[in-house]
């Protein structure tokens, strides 16, 4: 498997990718004017490219989250204006060219904090949500993760079966007391899915990491990006990071009014077809559940041969643990 360190090192790969960049970039309109600048993880390379009409940034998914490449355009395609539409893909590697998005939310947050802003990001966010609901089979064909809650019991019990990507005893990783209460939780966490699937919300894109950093602000109002993490999953369980992300920028306790608040927000969209009650049932039941979406989306991202994953190793068995002590929303 290629990581993105090994690419970072490769002579031949670095010179392709700069030939394609520079190429659609051409295509375009735009040339490079300088070096790039990277950045690597172990999911992704990013580079920044400086070219005669602003900066535009490339990006090169490790295999676990190559879906993303192929997903932004279908996604700028059926919600324009909700996410950065790209210069050019190469979903069969991975690779995106996109234009740059301005400041972050966390950026303007900084400056000046307010939660309020999430009350208009959320409606926008469930209303992209919400138009590519019908589009499930064609998502799934472009290789984004199926977590539906059908799926999601056999999904926790493979999961299970990954001693490795657990680190059961090890240091950072599931004690063998959790591990066999994780185990005896899987009859209650298949009926909590089928509930939840009984409800009938439908499932859809789900970021799975939706917080202030992969969000954009500014004057053409408020971007979605950074989708290596997405499945198709029940949409609320979406709330799982942003509402404990907000509640941690804003020091906030569990519970807070403002926390109910942005729920709400969020849920709004869907009343035209569910009563509020109905729709809060839905989310308090999707919420949990997610943390083995987290887990398999860490597992997914994570190359275990790769040195560097090491320092995020702990995410996976971290985020499976926390099915046993769910958020309350």
């Amino acid at each position: 498997m290629t990581t993105s360190a090994h690419r970072l090192a490769d002579p031949q790969w670095q010179d392709d990718a700069h030939t394609w960049v520079a190429a659609r970039l051409a295509a375009a309109g735009r040339r490079v004017t300088g070096p790039v600048e990277a950045r690597v993880r172990p999911w992704s390379l990013v580079w920044r490219v400086p070219t005669d009409a602003g900066p535009v940034w490339f990006k090169a998914n490790n295999p676990g989250t190559r879906h993303e490449a192929g997903l932004l355009p279908v996604l700028a395609e059926l919600a324009p204006g909700r996410v950065l539409a790209p210069i050019a893909v190469d979903a069969g590697r991975g690779w995106s060219l996109l234009p740059d998005g301005g400041a972050s939310l966390r950026e303007l947050l900084g400056r000046a904090p307010d939660p309020g802003h999430w009350e208009r990001v959320l409606p926008e966010y469930a209303a992209l949500q919400r138009a590519t609901a019908s589009q499930v089979d064609r998502l799934l064909a472009l290789g984004v993760p199926d977590h539906r809650p059908e799926l999601l019991p056999a999904l926790l019990t493979n999961l299970l079966d990954d001693h490795g990507s657990l680190r059961i005893g090890a240091d950072g990783g599931l004690s063998p007391q959790t591990y066999e209460r994780l185990r005896a939780e899987v009859p209650a966490y298949a009926d909590r899915c089928r509930r939840l699937a009984e409800i009938g919300v439908p499932a859809t894109i789900q970021h799975d990491d939706l917080h202030d950093g992969n969000v954009f602000a500014g004057p053409a109002g408020y971007r979605f990006f950074d989708w290596g993490d997405a499945s198709v999953a029940h949409p609320f369980g979406t709330l799982l990071v942003t509402l404990r992300s907000i509640r941690y920028a804003s020091d906030l306790g569990a519970g807070d009014p403002v926390l109910t608040r942005l729920r709400d927000a969020y849920l709004e969209p869907w009343t035209d077809a569910y009563d509020r009650p109905t729709l809060v049932a839905a989310a308090r039941l999707a919420v949990p559940l997610t943390t083995v979406s987290r887990a398999l989306s860490w597992r997914r991202a994570l190359d275990p041969t790769d040195p560097a994953a090491a320092e995020y190793a702990e995410a996976v068995p971290g985020w499976l643990a926390e099915l046993l002590t769910p958020d309350e929303v």
